[in-house]
């Protein structure tokens, strides 16, 4: 027995995932790490990974050190579902791996550019869906089943397959929501005062109470195969996520911005469908033109499509000599 499977034998529950199901292609074990260690190292040497530092999480082009990125979302759903699936004795290194690649098919722009792709490709667009698409063919790393399993599931009407992914699909919600609301009071979008005094009052004041809160909670109310807040706190968050939708997602200044958003991406959408000659070589060998201009924006971080904006529409400085 090696140290690896000493290490489950030890550590882990009857519950958790020990071993994949395997690879798309079989590939010879490590010496070292373990299956879901080696998958997690992969997403985070991706290039898609790397990108996420400059893709918007909620407010667009915010001048601010401080603001949240996609990658910083990433990062704290990471460190909230790594913590749970320790004290719950699961998978750590699979519940990261989740983690770290849920959204590495993110549009820029945040849910805008999500929207907008979602208005013009055919048979729509969804950024787990693409996320998957990402891992698997735009830069296939040959993750294992239950890694792909968990990044396809993180969000949508179908439950992960594993408690792992179970895991990381409720700390994505607990994570944004509660990050959301600290950038929307750095906004001066929300006052703490504007919070609904209930959900306060049942999670805690500051972000952090509220983490802590929904942590323990998570930890105290998953049993057999599933994993859940509870119906009290699992409430008081969704009535937090509800105030957000009505407050900052949709109705609020910062969220004026994401029309022109929209509308910079329809354009470059049309624009490259107009002209798949100017696509990267390696998307020009897709089969599918469309799917192919929508893997190329999808994957764009905010600045490269402002650049390609500018280059492509807007006037060019000249001189004359």
């Amino acid at each position: 027995m090696d140290y690896r499977q000493l290490y489950e034998q030890c550590f882990l529950s009857v519950r958790a995932v020990r071993s994949s199901r395997g690879r798309e292609h079989p590939e010879e074990p490590c010496q070292v790490r373990t299956e879901f260690q080696r998958d997690r190292d992969r997403i985070i040497h991706s290039k898609a990974f790397r990108r996420l530092k400059h893709k918007t999480q909620v407010f667009l082009a915010a001048e601010g050190d401080h603001f949240r990125t996609r990658l910083t979302h990433t990062l704290e759903v990471s460190q909230i579902s790594r913590t749970v699936a320790r004290a719950l004795r699961l998978n750590e290194d699979l519940t990261e791996a989740i983690a770290l690649a849920h959204d590495l098919g993110h549009t820029p722009f945040g849910h805008a550019g999500e929207e907008a792709l979602n208005s013009i490709h055919p048979g729509g667009f969804c950024h787990n869906q693409q996320s998957l698409r990402v891992v698997c063919h735009l830069e296939p790393l040959n993750l294992t089943w239950e890694v792909r399993d968990g990044i396809l599931h993180h969000t949508g009407l179908d439950l992960p397959a594993t408690l792992e992914g179970q895991i990381v699909r409720i700390c994505d919600r607990i994570a944004y929501v509660n990050h959301d609301i600290d950038d929307a009071i750095r906004a001066r979008v929300l006052d703490t005062k504007d919070l609904p005094a209930k959900s306060l009052a049942e999670l805690g004041e500051s972000t952090s109470a509220r983490i802590n809160s929904l942590v323990c909670a998570m930890i105290e109310h998953s049993r057999g195969d599933k994993v859940s807040l509870g119906s009290v706190k699992g409430g008081a968050l969704d009535e937090l996520r509800e105030f957000m939708f009505d407050n900052v997602y949709i109705g609020s200044r910062p969220k004026g911005e994401e029309a022109k958003a929209k509308k910079l991406l329809l354009q470059l959408y049309e624009f490259f469908t107009a002209n798949t000659h100017l696509l990267p070589e390696k998307l020009q060998q897709q089969s599918d033109a469309s799917q192919a201009v929508c893997d190329y924006i999808a994957g764009m971080t905010d600045r490269y499509a402002l650049a390609l904006y500018r280059q492509h529409f807007l006037p060019k400085p000249w001189q004359d000599w």
